[in-house]
């Protein structure tokens, strides 16, 4: 029997000669995505810069700098990656144009790529998330949370995300759906929701709180909420415990929890999640880690990206430093 056929991919007619529009460039630039959300993203960038520039100029005599002047009127002062993506996007679709023979300009040099600067997520010492974890008010819930985002150094929603039945207790992995995840190449008949996952690794504080926090629950979200989802609700049956029909505690629900543990200076004043995954790169760091395992620690690609999260401590940058002194002046 026949399933239904797939779609076949997006054609783009390309009009003849080599004079084009802009306009039009930008047309059949978008056009050659299939995915909506494509479009979307560089239909900002793309879109804006084209109007700016003239949409009936023909794309060959618009000079580079005024390519430069749209990206800085627009996005000028913006921040790093709200620039670096709209400019991203304009690089791509005046290649795009150059590839296939049209006259058009090019981004110039003086409109770089902005470097990323380092995050603001503050690093927490091994000491103050032992005893925060170790304080008698703060629920079990929270402490096993608390312990697994450190331990795993993954983000706090892949953490949230996961269910009982992802977990290995044997050898302390499982598996969580990654920010960005993709999907995978589907066969015919499988559903949407095939993502590609990624493994994350914990260790024997999360391994001694997990079978104090299930207590026996086979199934259904790790970490849930006291009560059962409201009337007005609308929960997915993946997110629901079976056994007790607790909802999956949310991430809005997690940073209140910790924030009202850590604020000092009112509402809103305490730890992040995140700053779980920051404080573990950073001690990992100090401890020796290469860049290579630090990054399958974080499963980031880039090893710039990893560098925003690594803070060491005044005291691990003294103790570098004295590897420099001479040698009976450390003994």
């Amino acid at each position: 029997m026949c399933g239904k056929e797939e779609a076949a991919p997006t054609v783009v007619q390309l009009p003849t000669g080599k004079a084009l529009t802009v306009r039009a460039a930008a047309d059949l630039f978008l056009d050659s995505f299939g995915n909506p959300n494509t479009v979307r993203t560089y239909g900002i960038g793309v879109g804006k810069t084209a109007l700016r520039l003239g949409e009936g100029r023909p794309l060959g005599s618009v000079a580079d700098d005024e390519v430069g002047e749209a990206l800085e009127l627009f996005w000028g002062t913006a921040a790093v990656n709200t620039w670096n993506s709209r400019r991203a996007s304009v690089l791509s679709w005046l290649a795009w144009c150059r590839e296939r023979g049209y006259e058009c300009p090019a981004v110039p040099a003086w409109a770089k790529r902005l470097a990323v600067p380092d995050s603001e997520t503050p690093a927490h010492s091994r000491m103050a998330i032992d005893r925060l974890i170790a304080r008698r008010e703060v629920h079990l819930r929270e402490k096993t949370l608390y312990r697994m985002l450190y331990e795993t150094a993954a983000r706090s929603d892949e953490i949230l995300g996961v269910n009982i039945e992802d977990l290995d207790f044997a050898g302390r992995p499982c598996q969580v759906k990654a920010k960005g995840a993709r999907t995978k190449a589907r066969r015919r008949g499988q559903t949407h929701e095939d993502f590609v996952l990624e493994t994350v690794y914990w260790d024997a504080g999360t391994a001694r709180l997990l079978p104090r926090l299930l207590k026996g629950r086979t199934r259904g979200p790790v970490f849930v909420t006291h009560r059962r989802a409201g009337p007005g609700k609308v929960v997915g049956p993946r997110d629901v415990c079976p056994d007790t029909d607790f909802a999956r505690l949310s991430y809005g629900q997690a940073r209140a929890l910790l924030d009202g543990h850590t604020a000092v200076r009112g509402p809103g004043s305490g730890w992040d999640l995140h700053e779980y995954r920051h404080s573990a790169l950073t001690h990992l760091g100090e401890q020796g880690a290469s860049l290579l395992m630090l990054m399958a620690k974080s499963r980031h690609k880039k090893p710039e990206n990893l560098r925003r999260y690594f803070k060491p401590s005044p005291a691990a940058i003294a103790e570098l430093t004295s590897l420099l002194a001479p040698g009976d002046s450390r003994r």
